[in-house]
């Protein structure tokens, strides 16, 4: 966080699941990483009121109806206002539990995000987490970790509506690389799971490839799955074990310093989930073409964007001539 001139300037960054997703929200165990070619930003000042002020993603005037529905395509029909609401709702909500006396102080927030929405980014998560970051240095408050995680994910699950698991709001509030395991009887216990940082460069070469055309909201990618999971279908019961099981063996490798034995770890994790859910062909292409350059692949989380091992620089050079035909854009990410 950065203030200056009275004003409040917060980031938060965009996150891949690297192996134990979508586990995350079903008591399981999951590695991600924060990588800073994408970020959502929010800047606060003081005012004598509040006021939110809109980004693009909130635009309600357009230049024809084919931009209307590109700006749709693009955004989902709601925009980053209501995220923004949702976070101020639910700090002012923790605030009062907890007897913290903000003042009278009044505010202007405005908030920018380059992550390509909908492609499994944690765009929305990011928007919010920044929030609540600018509002902390605003106010001077602290939020442990922790609590700061389950907050996040609050305002979208419990305000929106939007399903989502705590792997997301975990790893941007971390921030680098991290181990979480969601254990029933530590979230039951503790209020949350526990978070372990990792060393980034234990890692093996990483990429990711992402197309915005193929993105599938968190709302609607998770719900069938969220229902099969609490009618105790066997099948979705033990994906759940499975993914976990996966990342304690990435860790485990990260550990013993076997960085060549991660890239098949990711390819099962996305054979299971192609073994459960309906996923859409554009999709499975992005993969197995991947795959056919000598890479790993697997989604970074609900679809449209992929995180995957490489070997070298000539197989990147490989996979960007692969894609590009594709329209997908590939980067080497940079991880914060």
């Amino acid at each position: 966080m950065k203030k200056t001139d009275g004003m409040v300037r917060s980031r938060a960054y965009s996150r891949a699941g690297l192996v134990g997703n979508p586990s995350d929200g079903y008591f399981g165990k999951t590695i991600s990483f924060t990588f800073s070619e994408f970020y959502a930003e929010v800047v606060l000042y003081e005012s004598a009121h509040i006021e939110l002020l809109p980004n693009r993603r909130d635009r309600t005037v357009y230049a024809d109806l084919p931009h209307l529905e590109q700006n749709i395509r693009n955004y989902g029909y709601y925009g980053g206002i209501r995220l923004l609401q949702a976070a101020l709702k639910r700090f002012h909500g923790y605030c009062r539990g907890r007897e913290i006396e903000l003042d009278g102080r009044g505010f202007c927030m405005r908030y920018f995000s380059n992550i390509p929405p909908q492609v499994g980014m944690a765009g929305s998560s990011a928007i919010i987490t920044a929030c609540f970051r600018g509002l902390m240095d605003f106010y001077g408050v602290e939020i442990p970790p922790p609590e700061l995680a389950n907050l996040v994910l609050s305002a979208e699950l419990d305000e929106l509506g939007i399903a989502a698991g705590l792997q997301d709001r975990v790893a941007q509030v971390y921030e680098g690389l991290t181990f979480m395991d969601f254990d029933r009887g530590l979230m039951e216990g503790q209020g949350h799971g526990n978070y372990v940082p990792l060393d980034p460069a234990l890692l093996p070469n990483l990429y990711i490839a992402f197309k915005r055309e193929l993105s599938e909201g968190s709302e609607v990618f998770h719900n069938d799955i969220r229902t099969r999971y609490n009618m105790g279908e066997p099948l979705v019961v033990d994906a759940m074990e499975t993914w976990a099981d996966l990342a304690d063996q990435v860790r485990s490798a990260l550990a013993n310093k076997k960085p060549g034995s991660i890239g098949p770890l990711l390819d099962a994790n996305f054979d299971l989930r192609r073994s459960i859910y309906q996923i859409h062909p554009d999709n499975i292409a992005m993969v197995e073409t991947a795959r056919s350059m000598g890479a790993s692949a697997k989604f970074t989380g609900s679809g449209g964007a992929i995180v995957g091992t490489y070997g070298d620089d000539e197989m990147f050079g490989r996979l960007e001539s692969a894609f590009a035909p594709m329209g997908i854009s590939v980067l080497k990410p940079s991880i914060v």
